[in-house]
Parts: structure tokens; C-alpha cells; sequence
């Protein structure tokens, strides 16, 4: 049996003290939002509301539902979600499984290899950007939002080290009884990384969710805005159709800053939801696919 030492415990407790710490620092924010959306407008306005709702009321929920804007920028984050996240890894994994192979079995491995890296260091600008996504008229579409992001480098190499990982034997073995590369692919590497593969996921899903820029500078027209663009509008801009609300139904019923506060919780719900199924495979994704043993 072993004894840690008196410096041993005082570090660990140190470390669940600061983890602790940290973890209030990231979840008390969005409790406060939670709770003026459900307080009173008053109360809200006056600042006495900390961390529970005060004068409980969901007139701000039900305003938002019944605000065509919010539920049309809902839905075309979903929609990219969706869409964004099932072709983001369907590329990712078709372009890290033939860049995990060794230079002998794929020869011009490290010409691709670095076709790809290269473009962290090295970017076009934002103006290119915008002009060739125009070029393609693409602007005020889904696909403006999906396609330029569609290949994310970073996740590349996070599931190709991953990939290389991976025993050599199970794919000589699959050689051996005539499978070929794309059921190799389908049938051992993908269920096998599956904490990779969950860990880039939901990296690929954070990012489209919480993306607003260029929802912005892509879309005209602002029923095509994504859900975090139309946020940023409101929180950034005086929402006059709010007060305009508040000025019929009256201060006690609903204001401006309970229903901003009520748009962003439940523009932060989706994630928060999905976080906990992929959170198991998050570290040992990280840790396997960050390194090359």
C-alpha cells in the first residue's frame, strides 16, 4: 500500500481546488443568463438577480418561440450543423486514411501531407476569400456556410496520427483474406477510432454552432442568418421589436434583457446537450491522436 506524502496531497488537493475554480468559472456565466431569463423584467433591470431566478416567469421563452426570426436562424443552424458536420467528417476521414500510410505504400504521401499543412501557416486573406466564394455564387446560400470550412486541416492530423496508431497487423491481416483499402477502411479503422473520430466530431460541431462572422459577411439577406449571427445582432444592436413588445405588454411581463438572455441560454442548449455523450471520448481522442508513439 502506498502513502503519498504530505507535498503529494497538498498538490493534489491544489489541483482539485484550481480544477474546481475553473469549472465555476466556465458554468456560474451561463447559470446567470439562466436565471434573468427566468426573473422578473424589473428585478433584471435592477441587477438583483445573481444566480436564481427572482419573481419566476417564462414570458421570455414564450416570446422568442413565437419570434419568426429566432426560429428561422434555429433552423438554418441546424440545418448547417447537420449538414456541415457530415461532410466535414466524411472528408476528414477519406483524406487521413490514405495520409496515414507509410511512404512505401503511399508514395506521394508527403507531397499531399504537406499540401495540406501548409495552409495552416499560409492563408489567402479574408478578401480572396470572399471574392471566391462570390465567384461561385455561392453568397447568401447554406453552402456558403458548409463548403470553405468543409476540410479542417487541424482535425486531418488529429485523426491521421490516430489512424497510424492503429496495430498494423489488423490491416495485413484484412490484406490477406482480400479486403481492400475502402473496406478496410469502413469495416476496421473507423469502429476502432471511434474516440478520435467522437473528438473531431465535436470539434467540427462547436465550430459550426458557434460560428457568426461569416454568417455575416455571406448573408444579405437576414432570414439566412445562422443562429449565432442573429444573436450577435441582437446582443450587439437595441432590439426595437422587443421594446416595442414591452411597451404593449407592459415591464412587468417581459424586457430586453430577459429575452436577450433567454435567446442565448437556448442558443447554447444544443451543445451543452450533445457535450456529455462525446465528453467519455474527448481526453483519449486527444491523447492517442496528438502524438505519434
Amino acid at each position: 500500500m502506498e502513502y503519498p506524502s504530505l507535498s503529494r496531497k497538498l498538490f493534489i488537493g491544489f489541483n482539485y481546488i484550481f480544477l474546481i475554480a475553473l469549472a465555476l468559472l466556465c458554468i456560474l456565466p451561463l447559470v446567470h443568463i439562466f436565471a434573468l431569463s427566468l426573473s422578473s423584467p424589473s428585478i433584471a433591470a435592477a441587477g438583483m438577480v445573481k444566480f436564481w431566478p427572482v419573481g419566476l416567469n417564462f414570458n421570455a421563452y414564450q416570446h422568442i418561440l413565437s419570434q419568426k426570426e429566432f426560429l428561422d436562424a434555429f433552423l438554418v443552424s441546424v440545418q448547417r450543423l447537420v449538414l456541415g458536420t457530415s461532410l466535414s467528417m466524411a472528408l476528414t476521414i477519406l483524406t487521413a486514411y490514405p495520409l496515414s500510410k507509410e511512404s512505401k505504400t503511399f508514395k506521394s504521401r508527403s507531397y499531399y501531407a504537406w499540401y495540406f499543412v501548409v495552409t495552416i501557416f499560409i492563408s489567402g486573406g479574408l478578401i480572396p476569400w470572399y471574392m471566391t466564394i462570390r465567384f461561385f455564387g455561392l453568397i447568401d446560400s447554406l453552402a456558403a456556410l458548409v463548403l470553405p470550412g468543409a476540410v479542417a486541416v487541424f482535425n486531418i492530423i488529429l485523426l491521421l496520427n490516430f489512424f497510424r496508431n492503429l496495430p498494423k497487423e489488423l490491416e495485413e491481416s484484412a490484406f490477406i483474406d482480400g479486403a481492400g483499402h475502402f473496406k478496410i477502411m469502413l469495416r476496421i479503422f473507423i469502429p476502432i477510432s471511434m474516440p478520435g473520430i467522437a473528438t473531431v466530431c465535436l470539434f467540427t460541431m462547436v465550430n459550426h454552432w458557434n460560428a457568426w462572422f461569416d454568417g455575416l459577411i455571406l448573408m444579405n439577406r437576414n432570414e439566412n442568418y445562422p443562429l449565432q449571427t442573429y444573436l450577435q445582432t441582437v446582443v450587439m444592436q437595441q432590439d426595437f421589436s422587443v421594446m416595442a413588445q414591452s411597451s404593449l405588454t407592459g415591464m412587468q411581463e417581459i424586457s430586453n434583457r430577459t429575452v436577450k438572455s433567454a435567446q442565448i441560454f437556448l442558443g447554447s442548449l444544443p451543445i451543452l446537450v450533445v457535450y456529455p455523450f462525446l465528453q467519455r471520448y474527448f481526453v483519449k481522442g486527444i491523447v492517442l491522436g496528438s502524438v505519434k508513439g
